[in-house]
């Protein structure tokens, strides 16, 4: 008999970046790189688990934004044509390295690696990833949640809460259009918490969400299980905590897996270490260098001097971790056997879908050989989804967590400071117009409709997290800055036409096909409370 269940927690995201003006868009590249490197690789390792017959249960978040990005024609095209490149480039590898005895065969590593992906993604896929992804949560193996409409940290947004429904109620009615039922979960974004957000977390039918770890231990009252066993808010949502064992095992790269000396090494990539001549077709078409997924070194360690990477050696240490967790995992439920009260413990350990193969390569193999050995080498704890949890012990504590972030300082720092503060004047003025533009317009035209449904979009679009991070963090910043303004400026521009009846139906045209998340948005979502 088990003694306490193990929620693995994948949150997947990114920001909306589609620009149809331009067919090599840098930061478009976030999406491919996400869909070789992480997402394409985690189907194949869940799909062969389910042909295996091996059981395993495993939480996805797949926020909206991303799940309009995989389910847009011109993107999923333009993937398509980025994975014919790969291909290409490795053919070209292979040639090059043909007569070298140590990087000849990581070229064919590669090489091998890109072509499976595209036979996958055109074949077993259909080009289709939230169908794949909706089979496995069919098959009861994964349990997909929701996030944010745009990934808009809430803390932030409270002072207008109608926007803060808005992200909440637009992502639900996203995901009820993709999976044909309602959410069961949410990830806040930024794990973003305030006191009262559950009241349109439960209004859309929501069960759970998740916390960092002081949003348990702080709670008022403080729980009695800490961070082992969730509690249940005023209105009956269930907040459950990250556990921080077993996710600095994972995720960090000083202390965790990833660090191993044995793994590729992130930093080293083709695409800055040839000829530019030799991979000019595969950077930017101005010259400019950017990585194209061929690494030909492990990390090795602290050292400019790397080694060159030996894949079945990373695969090989990829489940010597994967039984490092297991047996911690086993010891650490064993330890919390009698501390935890009422019910058996529940660890949850959430991670960034990303870090499985985009940040650490060998992340979809120890997953792989994780999900295997739970199955078929112990009986000290199961795998869950908070759903199976709540299920099982319908009966938990009753508390208020703080406001609360698993960002750096555990609070709203990373999304509020002196990089990026600057934003929210403009956000929150744009919001209060917004709910008085739902307001005043309950009935509108067709055409105005368009244009109120379009403001909706802009201001969602402007709010999005991502954008105050990346101001924050210092990396692609002119990008971040142009997002904010554009979106802005548009909102502002679109409400102008509303109130001064000056609709520019060609430009509403045009920003509609640009912008074109959420087409099956309701403005009258910020409609007053």
């Amino acid at each position: 008999m088990t003694i306490g269940s193990l929620a693995l927690v994948l949150h997947a995201h990114l920001p909306f970046v589609r620009h149809p003006e331009d067919e090599n868009f840098l930061e478009e590249d976030w999406l491919y790189e996400a869909i070789s490197e992480t997402y394409l690789p985690l189907l194949l390792v869940f799909d062969r688990l389910v042909e295996e017959g091996i059981a395993f249960r495993l939480t996805l978040t797949l926020s909206p934004p991303l799940l309009s990005m995989l389910g847009d024609g011109l993107l999923m095209g333009r993937y398509a044509r980025r994975l014919d490149a790969l291909c290409e480039l490795g053919a070209r590898e292979v040639h090059r390295t043909r007569n070298d005895p140590v990087f000849g065969p990581i070229a064919h590593f590669h090489r091998s690696h890109f072509e499976s992906l595209r036979t996958a993604f055109h074949g077993r896929y259909q080009r289709d990833l939230v169908g794949a992804f909706r089979a496995l949560q069919d098959a009861g193996v994964l349990e997909i949640i929701t996030c944010g409409a745009t990934h808009g940290f809430l803390p932030l947004m409270q002072q207008t809460p109608e926007a803060v429904r808005a992200q909440v109620s637009v992502a639900a009615n996203h995901y009820r259009l993709h999976f044909g039922r309602n959410p069961p979960g949410i990830w806040l974004p930024e794990c973003g918490y305030f006191p009262g957000v559950e009241r349109f977390l439960a209004a859309e039918g929501i069960r759970y969400f998740f916390v960092d770890t002081h949003g348990l231990t702080d709670a008022t009252p403080r729980p009695l299980n800490g961070p082992f066993a969730p509690i249940y808010t005023e209105v009956g949502v269930a907040a459950y905590g990250r556990d921080p064992e077993s996710s600095q095992q994972v995720w960090s790269a000083e202390h965790g897996y990833p660090g191993d000396p044995a793994y590729r090494e992130f930093y080293r990539d083709i695409g800055w270490e040839l000829e530019l001549e030799q991979v000019r077709p595969f950077v930017q078409s101005t010259g400019a260098r950017k990585n194209t997924g061929f690494k030909y070194h492990r990390i090795t360690g602290k050292t400019r001097d790397k080694q060159p990477y030996v894949p079945e050696a990373a695969r090989a240490r990829a489940a010597v971790h994967a039984g490092h967790f297991l047996f911690n995992r086993q010891r650490q439920f064993e330890w919390l056997a009698d501390k935890v009260q009422g019910r058996s413990p529940v660890v949850v350990a959430p991670y960034d879908a990303e870090l499985f193969g985009h940040w650490w390569f060998e992340g979809p193999w120890f997953l792989d050989a994780l999900l295997r050995k739970v199955a078929l080498e112990q009986d000290t704890f199961r795998l869950v989804t908070p759903s199976d949890d709540l299920a099982a012990f319908p009966e938990n504590q009753v508390a208020t967590p703080p406001l609360c972030s698993w960002g750096a300082g555990g609070y709203a720092q990373m999304w509020l400071d002196g990089s990026n503060d600057w934003i929210y004047r403009h956000l929150h003025h744009c919001a209060r117009l917004m709910v008085a533009l739902a307001k005043d317009f309950p009935e509108p035209s067709t055409l105005r409709r368009r244009v109120l449904n379009q403001a909706a979009r802009e201001l969602l679009a402007a709010q999005a997290s991502d954008w105050a991070f990346i101001l924050k963090t210092g990396t692609m910043v002119e990008y971040a800055l142009r997002r904010t303004r554009e979106h802005l400026e548009h909102f502002q521009r679109l409400h102008d036409q509303v109130r001064q009846d000056t609709i520019d139906e060609a430009a509403l045209t045009a920003r509609e096909g640009t912008l074109n998340l959420f087409p099956e948005i309701d403005y009258r979502v910020y409609r007053p409370l």
